[in-house]
């Protein structure tokens, strides 16, 4: 059985040490967020998070809303992007709704690679019941970027004063 490893958050590899996550579909430290729990295969190169969805991320009557469905596949893409470890924001996204998701039942995303072709990462994903049947899926062009240009302003350097 192949080893599935945590793909937490959204660390920037430039910081001394790990910032709170504060990610709406993965932060542990966000109160109101999602707090999903991606792996890793590194042998399929995939990666999942099983779930179940609470009344409180409902859209149509006992289903999920259409928003929350697209965050995360989009999140199931995103971290696809830590094997090769870049950091790379949505630039697009495709959402095919093919049957309705149900809440309070067990799900499965799974995020894979599909192409790399210089800074562009396509990426797709797939939401799926206990029976297997695919709910959504998703595809989305990630473009990878420089960290310390794009998040200056958010990331403290070592040497800084904390801050008060």
């Amino acid at each position: 059985m192949p080893k599935h490893k945590p793909t937490e958050g959204h660390n920037i590899p430039s910081q001394p040490e790990p910032a709170k996550n504060h990610c709406f579909a993965c932060g542990k430290d966000n109160p109101h967020g999602m707090k999903l729990k991606f792996y890793r295969d590194e042998q399929t190169r995939r990666t999942s998070c099983d779930f179940k969805l609470s009344r409180r991320y409902e859209g149509p009557p006992g289903h999920a809303h259409g928003g929350i469905i697209a965050t995360i596949l989009d999140e199931a893409m995103g971290k696809v992007n830590k094997f090769r470890n870049v950091v790379a924001l949505t630039k697009k996204m495709e959402v095919e709704y093919l049957k309705p998701v149900p809440l309070d039942k067990k799900l499965t995303v799974v995020g894979r690679e599909q192409q790399v072709v210089g800074r562009q990462h396509i990426n797709v994903a797939e939401i799926r019941n206990s029976e297997g049947e695919v709910l959504a899926r998703s595809t989305a062009t990630f473009i990878a970027v420089d960290v310390k240009q794009v998040f200056a302003r958010f990331v403290k350097p070592p040497d800084s004063p904390p801050s008060i």
